[in-house]
C-alpha cells in the first residue's frame, strides 16, 4: 500500500485500459503481446474503418484479410490466428457473447481463456480486468522490473508469485487493481526503463535495499 500510495501521488487517478468496448479492449489485450500500445491503436483504428470490430464479423473474416488489418501490430499472422482461436472460443462456449462470457466464475473464465491457443496469463488477466471488471491483478514486464529492482522479488520468479504478492495481500477490487496496474505502467515507461531513470524516478528512496536473489 505505501507503493501505491507514493505511485498516486505522482500520477493520480488513471482512466486505463483504452478501448470503448470489452471487445475492442479484449482485441487490444491480444494485439498488444510483444508491440507498443501505438501499434496497436493503428490495427484497432483499421479494424474500425472496416466495421469489423464485432464479433460476428471476426468471425467471418478470412485469416488473410484480418492479418492484413492488423498488420501494424506486428507478428500479424500469428495475431490474427490468435484472435480467430478467441473468437471461435466466444461463439462456440458463450454464443458469441462477452456478457454471457463474464457472468462465468472468474477462476473458472480464467482457466478457459488459458485454454485458448495463444492466450497466456497477462492477457487473460488483461481480459478478465479490463474488459470483464473481474479483480485479477495483471503482472506484466513493467510490473516485474519495478519490484525486482527495489529488491521485492527477483525477476526471474514465475507469474504467479508475482501476482500472489498483491492478490493475497490487498483488497480484491477491479478498480483498485486497474488503477495500481496503469501506475505500473506509466512508471515503467517514463522512469523505470530498461536503462532507468532513477535519481527523477517518483519511486527513488522507497526501498534502498539490494536486489532480492532465488
Amino acid at each position: 500500500m505505501r507503493l501505491y500510495h507514493r505511485l498516486h501521488r505522482h500520477y493520480g487517478d488513471l482512466s486505463w485500459w483504452p478501448g470503448d468496448t470489452p471487445l475492442e479492449v479484449s482485441v487490444g489485450a491480444i494485439l498488444t503481446q510483444n508491440t507498443a500500445w501505438t501499434n496497436v491503436e493503428k490495427a484497432i483504428k483499421r479494424l474500425k474503418e472496416a466495421r469489423s470490430l464485432s464479433v460476428a464479423a471476426l468471425g467471418r473474416m478470412t485469416h488473410r484479410r484480418l492479418a492484413l488489418l492488423i498488420k501494424s501490430a506486428g507478428y500479424f499472422n500469428v495475431k490474427a490466428r490468435r484472435l480467430k482461436n478467441f473468437i471461435s472460443f466466444l461463439q462456440g462456449r458463450h454464443g458469441g457473447s462477452l456478457n454471457k462470457m463474464f457472468r462465468q466464475p472468474t477462476s473458472r473464465l480464467r482457466q478457459e481463456l488459458l485454454a485458448v491457443n495463444g492466450v497466456g496469463p497477462e492477457t487473460a488477466d488483461s481480459i478478465l480486468l479490463y474488459a470483464g471488471e473481474k479483480p485479477v491483478f495483471v503482472i506484466d514486464a513493467y510490473t516485474k522490473r519495478v519490484l525486482s529492482r527495489h529488491g521485492v522479488l527477483p525477476y526471474e520468479k514465475g507469474y504467479d508469485d508475482f501476482q500472489q504478492l498483491f492478490m493475497k495481500h490487498l483488497p480484491r477490487s477491479a478498480s483498485f487493481y486497474n488503477q495500481y496496474h496503469a501506475m505500473f505502467v506509466n512508471i515503467g515507461k517514463d522512469f523505470c526503463r530498461k536503462r532507468p531513470l532513477c535519481a527523477s524516478c517518483p519511486l527513488n528512496g522507497w526501498r534502498n535495499v539490494p536486489p532480492v536473489k532465488s
